[in-house]
């Protein structure tokens, strides 16, 4: 139980709103929180990859449980979701068919703010979330503002035109403009298009994630 982030300081209505670093430190590596911020010398888990806090917590001899539970805040925080909303996407992988894990992942993988993170229009998925949500993004040619929308093949995720100069986007674009982009999106640079060309497979999530573990907790 000692992986588990206490709801105390840095939460408000259930929503984490501490420092992301810390949460990199107390999973023992780099979940990509902080943008390009994540791959310098300034990283958190390059300077002190420790557990924060004044008692630090081990991370030997733990249980089965702990390890399982531990994988799945680790994805959570990840892809910036509550546990409930986890719950579901589970729920749903479940009930598809193919192996639970990879669904669960591909689920995830296909959220609007992940798609727009990886498009490069976001610098990390908080900052991507931030972007749908204040409605500089259309799918198919039509606003979408909730972070969670589930694209699919073919569909077409762009920044809306009266968004095109908006500081946070050119910022985002500037930076990101030689990110590579997996294999299942395409992107237009030129016009700020996207589109998803297919499902993605297992070999296209290259975060270090072991979903059959997630599986397992689950399934206790």
């Amino acid at each position: 139980m000692g992986v588990v982030l206490p709801r105390g300081e840095g939460y408000k209505m259930g929503r984490y709103l501490g420092a992301d670093c810390k949460l990199c430190r107390r999973a023992g590596e780099k979940l990509f929180l902080k943008g390009t911020r994540c791959s310098t010398a300034k990283c958190a888990i390059e300077k002190r990859n420790s557990p924060p806090g004044q008692h630090k917590r081990m991370r030997s001899n733990m249980s089965d449980y702990a390890i399982r539970l531990k994988e799945k805040q680790k994805v959570k925080r990840i892809y910036g979701i509550l546990e409930r909303q986890f719950r579901r996407y589970f729920i749903v992988a479940e009930k598809q068919k193919g192996i639970t894990g990879l669904n669960l992942l591909r689920l995830l993988e296909m959220r609007l703010d992940n798609v727009v993170y990886y498009l490069g229009i976001g610098l990390s998925r908080d900052h991507a979330r931030q972007i749908v949500c204040h409605g500089h993004v259309s799918v198919n040619g039509r606003k979408v503002n909730i972070s969670s929308f589930a694209v699919k093949v073919e569909d077409v995720i762009e920044i809306r035109p009266k968004s095109r100069e908006y500081k946070m986007v050119k910022d985002a674009l500037e930076v990101t403009k030689e990110r590579a982009r997996p294999a299942w999106l395409e992107f237009d640079a030129k016009d700020l298009k996207g589109r998803v060309v297919r499902i993605p497979v297992r070999e296209d999530i290259t975060m270090a994630v072991q979903e059959n573990l997630i599986v397992e907790l689950y399934s206790r």
